[in-house]
């Protein structure tokens, strides 16, 4: 069983605009509202694309309720972990040449306890033997060692861990020995301390995060797509979009096809045939969620994976695009 935990959940409200000028008032072109969350998108991805997983959303307050019943709605299998605080909302704003604009609440903070019985709930529904998603910003005011401990218990219990997260929380990640992470190249660089302007410094700085003990390492670089770092050795890819929408959710989409295609076992037993065909899934769903409209997660007529091209030995040393 695949189970997701999104420790930090939203309501997502996308605006389509023509475009943000400040102090004008603007008209929308139209307008989504959705469950948001990386966990909780990754499980939206998995259900449209018929492969089962539970999603587990710590959440409260009326939007909390409205989370919860969108979820539902959509059919994916969720448990409300109730807490005491509101969920939060976020808003994103895209203009048609596909510049994003996030304002992002910081949510409510989980006390001890509620965060003990969350973590006791996601032992309770993974199972020995599960896969354990972890998923997005941890909640204000959490103790890294407390998701640390979290991390520590689930590799414990013989689940798979997989995380996608950042800052302190991503080297906790690793230093607890989840099977794959899954960082962005902002994150990446982040966690390591110093920028990443090249291939050659994504592939390092995610050898360092094995060092500290990861199984495997898949950084998405957005429109320069993904490096796949594993006991294999090494793999990029991408897959072009030529009418981009939103990048909301395209790397939980990213993720979701590499857990789809079997890409964590694959990374595991340095299986370089099967993770290049995991890759290449994973790069088919990431472009086909930029190619749909806020956090639409892409359905199997969506996806195109004869656009991915992969490359088993990158030019390493080509620079990367600075980041806006």
């Amino acid at each position: 069983m695949i189970v997701t935990l999104t420790l930090n959940p939203s309501l997502d409200r996308t605006i389509e605009i023509g475009e943000l000028v400040r102090g004008d008032v603007i008209r929308a072109t139209a307008a989504h509202l959705e469950p948001g969350g990386k966990g909780v998108n990754v499980s939206r991805a998995l259900l449209a694309n018929g492969v089962p997983s539970r999603a587990l959303v710590p959440c409260g307050g009326d939007e909390g309720g409205q989370l919860i019943r969108l979820l539902r709605a959509e059919g994916v299998d969720v448990r409300a972990l109730p807490i005491s605080g509101r969920t939060r909302s976020n808003i994103t704003l895209a203009e048609p040449d596909s510049t994003v604009t996030k304002i992002n609440e910081p949510g409510p903070e989980l006390s001890a306890g509620e965060f003990t019985a969350v973590t006791d709930q996601v032992l309770a529904e993974a199972g020995a033997g599960g896969c354990v998603v972890a998923c997005g910003s941890a909640p204000p005011g959490l103790p890294t060692e407390a998701f640390r401990d979290l991390c520590t218990r689930v590799v414990a219990a013989g689940d798979t861990l997989v995380v996608d997260t950042s800052g302190p929380a991503l080297r906790a990640a690793a230093t607890a020995g989840a099977a794959l992470l899954k960082p962005n190249r902002d994150e990446l660089a982040e966690v390591v301390g110093h920028p990443l302007t090249c291939f050659d410094d994504v592939v390092d700085a995610a050898q360092e995060l094995r060092s500290w003990g990861a199984g495997a390492v898949l950084a998405s670089l957005g429109a320069d797509g993904a490096v796949l770092v594993h006991a294999g050795g090494v793999l990029a890819g991408a897959a072009p979009v030529p009418r981009p929408r939103s990048s909301v959710g395209a790397g939980d989409a990213l993720l979701a096809g590499f857990l789809a295609a079997g890409g964590v076992a694959a990374a595991g037993a340095g299986d370089p045939e099967r993770a290049a065909v995991a890759l290449t899934e994973a790069l088919a769903w990431g472009a086909a969620a930029v190619s749909l409209p806020g956090s639409r997660m892409p359905r199997p007529a969506d996806i195109r994976r004869e656009t991915v091209r992969l490359h088993p030995r990158p030019d390493r040393a080509r620079p990367l695009p600075t980041p806006n």
